[in-house]
């Protein structure tokens, strides 16, 4: 688990194809690697990777064919910046938001302008992530934690403040950059929490209209 308070920027030094998935290789900058140990998570843009190997300057780590579906995984290419953090511990402060590094799919930035000193991003969600978005609900973008400031459809709205800037890779973005997107976690739980017993029947994937109006919720 994660917090989306970002530790530190890196980058990707090499990338491997095998049979179908990838192993990367992962130079770490300022984040201090001298805690983490083979098979510990780090989040890398995002991404919960597990550490395969440590190199001086850095880590490996595999990448999954599904994690490559759903994600920006599969158009890194060398020298692309990632925004890293290490899994948290019982004393980590909990600073942004519960995150697992479980991405869900990939959101595109439509634009972005100067609001005072912070920057107003416009991004576009993969239409079956949209009901998950809500107006000053959590989302992470490429592992940050933010707040959502406005949505309309599958689009929304973000704020991001100097400090964020700064400190991870979005101050590259321009409009038409690929980001990885993870839903707030609690909305995922109690989506299917809310579908009760047919939970357990094949096929039945999301809460519809037709579900609604079944249970008196919607009018038919």
């Amino acid at each position: 688990m994660f917090t989306g308070i970002i530790e530190a920027v890196g980058d990707i030094a090499e990338l491997q194809a095998r049979a179908g998935d990838l192993r990367l290789r992962v130079r770490s900058g300022d984040l201090d690697l001298s805690d983490v140990q083979l098979g510990d998570s780090i989040a890398t843009s995002g991404v919960c990777l597990t550490v395969v190997a440590l190199c001086g300057d850095g880590y490996w780590a595999d990448v999954s064919a599904e994690t490559l579906a759903v994600s920006c995984v599969g158009g890194w290419k060398r020298g692309d910046r990632v925004n890293l953090e290490k899994a948290l511990t019982p004393q980590t402060r909990l600073g942004g938001h519960i995150v697992s590094g479980h991405v869900d799919g990939i959101g595109t930035l439509v634009w972005r302008k100067s609001e005072a000193r912070a920057e107003r991003f416009r991004l576009r969600a993969p239409e079956n992530l949209a009901r998950y978005i809500a107006h000053k609900g959590s989302i992470t973008v490429d592992g940050t934690s933010l707040t959502v400031n406005a949505v309309d459809g599958a689009e929304f709205e973000l704020t991001i403040v100097p400090h964020t800037l700064q400190e991870t890779i979005m101050d590259g973005y321009t409009a038409g950059t690929r980001v990885n997107l993870e839903v707030d976690l609690i909305a995922r739980y109690l989506e299917r929490l809310l579908l009760g017993e047919q939970a357990a029947t094949p096929g039945t994937t999301e809460i519809n209209r037709e579900f609604l109006a079944r249970h008196g919720f919607y009018p038919r």
